[in-house]
């Protein structure tokens, strides 16, 4: 695990780990917890911060199972942020009745997570109003409350010292108190391509790359979890920055 030094630091006598995309593997998430543990267990940092920037479901086989570790207590020592991620967006404003939002989700296979809750969906290629609006009834019936309450309180961001932690990036050139919920979630391209300052470094996901992207401005960690079996995580001390990864 290479140590390098940025000139961002994190609040004093803190410790920050933020974890990528999981999408679903719960396997993976097991994995980089033990190492997180293990990792903090090293340090002299007293306050210990987990943030996960988003993305818990679709694509990988155990999302419901994600979202029970997500439910229960940190690891002993530690504080946790949950961030959404565009995945979770969509599936709670299809849940709220946005038909097109469903139509959406499923093309970013949504319909794997409605199947991992036990939905039953006869036809996978109906997307006729009135399958997506029977589709969305029985997701609401399967979906524990505790679940629901979980997606419906997650933050859209989070700012620690120098770092600005969200699930997809900023707008350039608007202030981080003044970013829009939308943005924080989808955006891409002029973000991924902006060489301006933002007021802190973004810590953030949605966009995979094969290694994490380390730049003046911005520090991506999605990896293709899913895909890759590859899930990262930012280890952020004072100074320093480093990188544990299944």
């Amino acid at each position: 695990m290479s140590v390098l030094t940025g000139d961002s630091l994190t609040p004093p006598d803190t410790v920050i780990y933020a974890v990528g995309d999981i999408h679903g593997r719960r396997d993976l998430l097991e994995l980089i917890t033990a190492q997180i543990v293990a990792d903090a267990a090293q340090r002299t940092a007293r306050r210990r911060i987990l943030v996960f920037l988003g993305d818990y479901l679709d694509r990988g086989a155990d999302s419901r199972r994600v979202i029970e570790m997500m439910l229960d207590p940190p690891p002993e020592g530690f504080e946790r942020v949950t961030l959404k991620g565009n995945h979770e967006d969509l599936l709670l404003r299809y849940l709220a009745g946005e038909l097109d939002a469903g139509q959406h989700w499923f093309n970013f296979d949504g319909q794997d997570t409605l199947a991992d809750y036990g939905v039953e969906i006869p036809d996978p290629q109906a997307r006729d109003d009135a399958n997506m609006s029977l589709l969305r009834q029985r997701l609401e019936v399967a979906l524990p409350q505790s679940h629901l309450d979980f997606f419906r309180s997650l933050q859209i961001s989070y700012q620690a010292g120098g770092y600005y932690f969200v699930h997809g990036g900023v707008r350039p050139g608007v202030p981080l108190d003044q970013q829009g919920a939308h943005d924080c979630m989808w955006i891409r391209g002029s973000f991924l391509n902006s060489q301006a300052e933002h007021g802190a470094v973004v810590v953030h996901g949605h966009s995979i790359c094969e290694q994490p992207e380390l730049k003046h401005n911005r520090i991506g960690i999605d990896t293709g979890a899913y895909d890759s079996g590859v899930l990262t995580c930012l280890v952020l001390d004072g100074a320093t920055r480093s990188f544990l990864q299944t």
